[in-house]
């Protein structure tokens, strides 16, 4: 099992947006449970703004967030608006680190080059792929002889053949995750010369001594990936609580998509902080 942080007045959670849309229902859940696990155990909360996503990220998104989390009644004390002693809280700002933690997995020999398009990948598989959003690898570079200066070259972690990662989660209780079944060789440096989400999170979750990591529960099997990350960077990971979904109508998975859900979309049209609480089962008000 990952080890697990202690819990005590040094708890430290985190708010994580993505300025790529507006945020919805299910994100104002679980930033909300993030804040109020925090403020229970007497904790800080750090609020990280994920903008590595260049084609998609707008200024006026994270603008947005910042306003829509204070006005659902979220506080936090370190961010990109706030500052704090382990910014900058900017991933963008953050490539240093995560080209430092890259040569280290690198140099120890965690990594291989792949030139695998994410099509080359998906038509190599005769079976669809697990259900977060990056397909298992067919490991296709993994014995290859692939020039480090290679044209579009990514890094992928090169993952112990049915090595299985085990952790306790606060919410969901036992979980268990094996390569070549829930996932396998990922990416770690991406095609266009930046982090991958598993490395930035993880190591941007060590550097700013996050206790416990409060998302949504189609990340858990990132956070095996992540915790093998922690573990070869000789991190303990954090705890982590992943929060059940929230779905519309139709059953369907919230996503930034759907703009009617956004709280921009429902605050515009005169919902208030505590009717927006009690629709996600949350006290009407803070204490």
């Amino acid at each position: 099992m990952a080890s697990a942080a202690p819990e005590t007045s040094a708890y430290r959670g985190r708010l994580a947006p993505s300025p790529t849309g507006y945020l919805h229902l299910g994100h104002a859940r679980t930033f909300w449970t993030a804040f109020e696990r925090a403020r229970a155990c007497g904790g800080a909360l750090v609020l990280r703004n994920e903008d590595l996503d260049r084609d998609r990220v707008r200024p006026e998104f994270v603008t947005a967030f910042l306003q829509d989390l204070r006005w659902l009644g979220i506080h936090w004390q370190e961010g990109p608006d706030l500052g704090g002693p382990r910014g900058p809280y900017d991933q963008s700002a953050r490539l240093a680190h995560y080209r430092t933690a890259f040569e280290t997995l690198r140099a120890t020999g965690h990594l291989f080059p792949c030139t695998c398009s994410r099509r080359d990948i998906q038509s190599a598989l005769n079976a669809p792929h697990a259900g977060d959003e990056e397909p298992l690898y067919p490991g296709t570079c993994r014995e290859a002889s692939v020039p480090d200066a290679a044209l579009r070259t990514a890094w992928r972690f090169r993952v112990p053949a049915g090595r299985e990662v085990a952790f306790e989660d606060g919410a969901m209780g036992p979980q268990r995750y094996r390569a070549g079944a829930h996932f396998g060789d990922f990416v770690v440096w991406r095609q266009d010369g930046l982090p991958s989400y598993q490395l930035a999170c993880a190591v941007d979750d060590h550097a700013m001594q996050i206790t416990e990591v409060v998302r949504g529960a189609d990340l858990l099997v990132s956070t095996a990936r992540q915790i093998l990350l922690h573990e070869a960077l000789g991190q303990a990971p954090p705890r982590y609580h992943h929060c059940p979904l929230m779905t519309d109508a139709a059953g369907q998975r919230l996503a930034k998509r759907h703009d009617a859900l956004s709280l921009r979309a429902l605050r515009n049209a005169g919902r208030t902080p505590e009717q927006i609480r009690q629709r996600f089962g949350a006290p009407a008000g803070p204490e």
